[in-house]
């Protein structure tokens, strides 16, 4: 572990009583201009999303890597692992764990709670952490959770690599009845990025979920595909990721 993680114990627990894991987190380099929460996939945790933040050329961005409570996963036949909500299969039709999204997109914003009032937060995440971090969007657009809770934080960005939309077939109906929503979601710049060939979230979630996204408000949402990619990251994938943020948060520091 680099000089720059420092780790932060756990205890927050969700709903249903499944604790989260720890935090870790990865002070910036240079100025403090924004932070962003980064959500692991199923099964893994916040140290080695830390990991691959530490090594992305971002020195103006505190990065906060919590980690999901371990649970039994539907998909997995019940098997036990990290995850922010339960997941069945993927499909058009399945049903969502709204009471562990809410809970863990509550986590999420708690993390961000406390930053100070001049830095830009947001949220980002791969795979099943790309799904909370998409349905984080849909909470701050709405102003608040499914529970009906407020939302408290004022997300500046959003990013979701090789994952989905929870709630994408009602959004559009929920944003469109509120004009501050649709104000919001229409200031909110989102990246999804998507391998082709994505085997585990097939690719035409991803796409079904940007164009959800779009066609709910969300103007300054970015698509990117990504011919021959599986269910993983690469570097020209994360260099775009970098890119996009030090444009959209205007970062000082860029190359």
């Amino acid at each position: 572990m680099s000089y720059s993680h420092q780790s932060m114990g756990s205890g927050s627990r969700n709903a249903r009583g499944y604790e989260f894991g720890r935090t870790y987190v990865v002070r910036p380099k240079g100025k403090h201009q924004a932070t962003l929460v980064w959500l692991h996939g199923l099964g893994d945790n916040g140290s080695s999303s830390s990991q691959l933040m530490e090594s992305l050329h971002l020195p103006n961005i505190k990065w906060i890597c919590p980690t999901a409570p371990t649970r039994p996963v539907s998909s997995l036949g019940g098997f036990t692992c990290t995850a922010w909500f339960d997941v069945g299969e993927i499909s058009e039709d399945g049903h969502d764990d709204m009471e562990s999204l809410d809970a863990s997109a509550s986590h999420i914003a708690n993390l961000l709670c406390s930053e100070p009032a001049d830095v830009k937060v947001g949220i980002g995440g791969f795979s099943m952490g790309a799904a909370i971090s998409l349905y984080s969007a849909t909470c701050y657009a709405l102003g608040r959770y499914g529970t009906g809770h407020s939302y408290p934080i004022n997300l500046r960005a959003v990013v979701g690599l090789s994952g989905w939309l929870p709630g994408w077939k009602s959004i559009r109906n929920k944003i469109e009845s509120s004009y501050e929503a649709a104000r919001r979601a229409s200031s909110l710049p989102v990246i999804l990025t998507h391998g082709i060939a994505d085997d585990v979230v097939p690719y035409r979630f991803g796409e079904k979920s940007a164009q959800s996204l779009g066609m709910a408000g969300f103007r300054q949402t970015v698509f990117k595909p990504y011919q021959g990619l599986g269910h993983y990251t690469v570097p020209k994938e994360m260099d775009e990721v970098v890119h996009w943020l030090t444009t959209r948060l205007g970062l000082e520091g860029s190359r």
